[in-house]
């Protein structure tokens, strides 16, 4: 069972996992070097926890206590209690959900074990923004897709603000990078998958009828404004687009994906 252990000094050495929250690029520094992320909320702490990865501290307020005790059984990590007021020095910020995790990262699983038996995926081309890839993975989690696919550039799912805004979808949906970010989408034709980028090209074709009656799909989606590189655009094996009403040339990009995977999943 989680030591509990009651904290009244921001400056606790112990809590150096959870501080400056809002720094992005100190964030990634942090994690990176020590293999860890933050999970931060009731629902999503334990469905990090029953996802199978392993705490390292958790930190929250006293509220909470009985909330997340039957999680709290489960690790000997050490569990830090703080007023909230307290929480947010060591943080930069409110924590307004009440509690936070701090869990290790599990190495990530090879291409081919991520497709395995996978009819409908989500290839995500240099996606910077933590938000975005949140709600990628929430629309793709809901609408029954098996897994999501990453460029090397995209911005990293298992970031505090991806985590929340996708709910936790990024713990039970397979997941991984491309390490061929040139040949990605030739590779992922190769092994059966029918790849449908989406983008604006003239010769894109309505998404339904770009996804109908296909097997297993991969569905592309481009950077934030951008779009998708030249690259990847030729490379595809369809081009689609989502038919807009005079005047509007696009949506959003996790709105683009929630739109595209329902069509998909309806093929």
């Amino acid at each position: 069972m989680a030591e509990v252990h009651h904290v009244d000094d921001p400056a606790d050495p112990r809590l150096a996992d959870y501080r400056d929250l809002r720094d992005v690029q100190l964030r990634r520094h942090l994690e990176t070097e020590n293999g860890l992320f933050l999970a931060e909320g009731e629902k999503v702490v334990r469905r990090a926890v029953e996802a199978g990865f392993a705490p390292r501290s958790f930190l929250m307020a006293p509220k909470w206590l009985d909330g997340l005790a039957d999680i709290l059984e489960t690790t000997d990590a050490p569990c830090f209690v703080m007023e909230e007021r307290v929480a947010e020095q060591v943080t930069g910020f409110h924590v307004h959900r009440g509690a936070l995790a701090s869990l290790r990262r599990t190495p990530l699983p090879t291409l081919d074990a991520v497709l395995e038996g996978a009819r409908s995926v989500l290839v995500l081309e240099d996606i910077v923004d933590h938000t975005n890839v949140g709600a990628i993975f929430r629309s793709g989690a809901a609408l029954g897709f098996d897994a999501v696919l990453l460029a090397p550039r995209c911005a990293d799912p298992l970031y505090r603000r991806s985590i929340k805004v996708g709910m936790g979808a990024v713990f039970t949906t397979p997941w991984t990078r491309l390490d061929d970010w040139y040949d990605a989408l030739p590779a992922l034709s190769a092994r059966g998958f029918t790849t449908v980028a989406l983008t604006l090209a003239d010769d894109a074709t309505a998404i339904e009828d770009a996804v109908a009656e296909v097997e297993k799909v991969a569905l592309v989606l481009g950077g934030e404004g951008h779009g998708l590189s030249a690259r990847w655009e030729r490379s595809a094996d369809r081009r689609a687009i989502i038919p807009m009403r005079e005047g509007i040339d696009s949506l959003n990009v996790a709105a683009a994906t929630a739109v595209a995977c329902y069509v998909t999943a309806r093929r």
